[in-house]
């Protein structure tokens, strides 16, 4: 990808490793065998391939694929805190031309990487090339215009209508969800299962964690860097966008709920 809308600060890595195989990839986790070869791409800081490792038991090797070397030497770190260092790697790596050859994987598996890509239909044909037949591809997706939140504050509608916009200016597409099965098709997989699952933030301590990632990440991270940089927003704008998320999550009442589309493709 020619670059990552989040950027890597603290808040967005803090973010990214509440992520877990149970909160973000069950739909695929019915399809792991022990023994079986797994590539995780766009892998971050590695929580979610962990996990997936340890359902591959003592023969299964998994490997993690990331295009940056922060967030790969992080999930190194992971691995050996876990001990799995003997079955699951991490590499740095391009989706649109991976390093391995055809046919090399069981499961390959993306979570929340589509989304951030120019061309999601060519990411696909690669991760079936080296997928082998029988096995399955496995990928998970947000959409930003289908996520919902009460009470509708002006500054949550502003963030939303940032957000997006920044990210198309990586060449990505915010709302992925809703396109998923569209590009699998364009990809030739037609074989589909799909899904969808929801991350819900409502409790006291749900909200105000939420809230304060969004609040940083809406004034400190690459997102708001590229909004600034593209004129998109000023730093008047920024921080009463960040204001508003911690009002919201002031609210008893508040409720925030993410929409994530899901497809287990299978290979022929």
């Amino acid at each position: 990808m020619a670059g990552y809308t989040h950027g890597h600060h603290a808040a967005v890595l803090r973010s990214h490793r509440t992520r877990t195989a149970a909160n973000s990839a069950a739909y695929l986790l019915p399809e792991l065998r022990p023994g079986q070869r797994l590539l995780d791409v766009g892998c971050g800081p590695g929580t979610i391939t962990a996990d997936l490792a340890d359902r591959l038991g003592p023969t299964g090797r998994a490997i993690g694929v990331d295009p940056s070397a922060e967030v790969l030497a992080q999930a190194a770190a992971l691995a050996a805190e876990r001990g799995l260092e003997q079955r699951l790697t991490f590499e740095a790596a391009d989706v649109y031309r991976l390093p391995y050859a055809d046919a090399s994987f069981d499961v390959v598996h993306a979570h929340q990487v589509l989304q951030h890509l120019a061309d999601p239909v060519a990411a696909l044909r690669e991760m079936r090339r080296v997928a082998a037949p029988g096995g399955v591809i496995a990928v998970r997706d947000a959409d930003y215009a289908a996520m919902a939140w009460y009470p509708e504050l002006p500054e949550l509608d502003e963030w939303s209508a940032l957000y997006r916009a920044t990210a198309r200016v990586f060449g990505g597409e915010p709302d992925a969800g809703r396109r998923l099965l569209s590009w699998a098709h364009a990809a030739g997989l037609t074989d589909a299962r799909p899904s969808s699952s929801t991350w819900t933030y409502a409790t006291g301590a749900e909200r105000a964690w939420w809230s304060e990632s969004w609040a940083e990440r809406t004034v400190h991270s690459n997102t708001a860097a590229t909004a600034l940089a593209e004129g998109l927003a000023t730093p008047a704008d920024l921080a009463r966008i960040a204001a508003g998320w911690l009002r919201w999550a002031g609210r008893p009442d508040a409720w925030f709920v993410v929409l994530h589309s899901e497809l287990l493709l299978s290979v022929s």
